[in-house]
């Protein structure tokens, strides 16, 4: 059996194929610079085709623009799915150019130049809130949650009324502490993973059963561009 079909009998691929009694489904990967969005999207796009959304750093804004693996067609039971996956910008509330120049060595020119490109891959980030059926948050879970970025997501996904499911990644670090983010928002199920080591992914998968496929999707006024 390939890994493709081992796949297939996941709970993911089971998710799949009832989610919202739909034949698309589009999942939006949200959360503020380095908390390991692009590393998540890339373990599920690798799961499923062998290939990647992107590459990450460990400098903040690696991903400025939005990234969508697209028609990733899952045949289960049958049934044919298609998935799409999409890689959003970190959200920031404020984005300096002097923290690139002085943090991470970049020149003038280059840190104005990702500070730019940074700021508006926030605002294409928020666009894309309008053609998602769901969002995964990903939050550092060995950083403090209490911060005006992740209240800040929370809060517009909230209002949006979008499913969120809450990814404390980054469990595989000493001083992580997923118990502190399910306690900063009890409203949202939390589930503990490693995106780089794949800890617990199984786990993040199941919940997504359960949260995602219980709710019907929204109905879209239009795509993204």
């Amino acid at each position: 059996m390939g890994l493709v079909d081992r796949i297939k009998e996941t709970t993911f691929g089971k998710w799949l194929s009832v989610s919202f009694g739909k034949k698309h489904v589009k999942i939006g990967i949200y959360g503020p610079p380095n908390a390991g969005k692009t590393t998540l999207a890339n373990r599920i796009v690798r799961d499923w085709t062998g290939d990647i959304m992107g590459s990450a750093s460990e400098i903040p804004h690696e991903t400025r623009r939005a990234r969508c693996k697209s028609d990733i067609v899952i045949n289960n039971g049958g049934s044919t799915l298609t998935l799409d996956v999409i890689d959003t910008p970190g959200i920031a509330t404020k984005i300096d150019f002097h923290d690139f120049v002085e943090n991470y060595g970049m020149g003038e020119d280059e840190a104005k130049r990702r500070s730019k490109e940074a700021t508006e891959g926030v605002i294409e980030a928020i666009r894309w809130l309008g053609d998602v059926d769901g969002v995964i948050l990903v939050m550092d879970c060995a950083e403090d949650p209490f911060t005006q970025v992740n209240i800040t997501i929370l809060g517009n996904l909230e209002a949006r009324k979008l499913p969120v499911l809450i990814a404390a990644n980054k469990i595989d670090l000493e001083n992580a502490s997923p118990a502190t983010i399910k306690s900063a928002f009890p409203q949202h199920p939390v589930v503990p993973v490693s995106a780089l080591t794949g800890y617990n992914i199984e786990g993040l998968y199941g919940t997504m059963v359960r949260h995602f496929g219980r709710r019907r999707p929204k109905k879209r006024a239009g795509a993204a561009a």
